[in-house]
């Protein structure tokens, strides 16, 4: 029997600056685990970018004229392999990351898994569909060993501690 890493094609892409960015295995690790078909013949093409470049391609493809975490590009030819391309943005994942209260690490884990789960068909635009998403989010990062990404985050203190002076 042929493993699904033998079956798939990941390429890796940093246009962004930084070198807190997750390595190519890891990344590789999570985008197989994200595959909830038969990975034969799948090929995608994940590519970190700077804010100038989310922007032009969300302004393209969504009308949206502003950086975004992620976008997902399926592959459109029928005869070609199965896949497409995820768009993170490396600056938004950070600030989001912080915002949020977890690692980047975790973070972007949990974006590549939406990313591919966006190029497998997966959609949250209505509600049920979200919440078949999220569900299945959930489950592939706790099989990576991550957390919850949709659990509530803990509240900041209405009125933080004030130091004596």
């Amino acid at each position: 029997m042929i493993s699904q890493r033998a079956k798939m094609s990941v390429t890796v892409q940093y246009a962004a600056a930084g070198d807190d960015l997750p390595a190519r295995r890891l990344l590789r690790r999570w985008i197989q685990a994200a595959l909830v078909a038969d990975a034969a013949n799948v090929r995608v093409v994940l590519r970190f970018v700077e804010e100038a470049e989310s922007r032009a391609l969300n302004r393209r493809h969504r009308r949206k004229d502003r950086p975004t975490n992620v976008l997902s590009f399926v592959y459109d030819d029928e005869h070609s392999a199965r896949g497409g391309d995820i768009v993170l943005c490396a600056s938004v994942l950070r600030r989001e990351a912080v915002q949020q209260g977890k690692p980047l690490a975790a973070h972007c884990a949990h974006l590549v898994v939406h990313g591919m789960l966006h190029l497998q068909g997966y959609s949250h635009e209505k509600a049920a569909e979200a919440a078949r998403m999220e569900a299945q989010e959930i489950a592939i990062l706790a099989g990576l060993g991550f957390g919850n990404p949709y659990a509530a985050l803990p509240a900041p203190a209405a009125n933080p501690p004030r130091r004596a002076r």
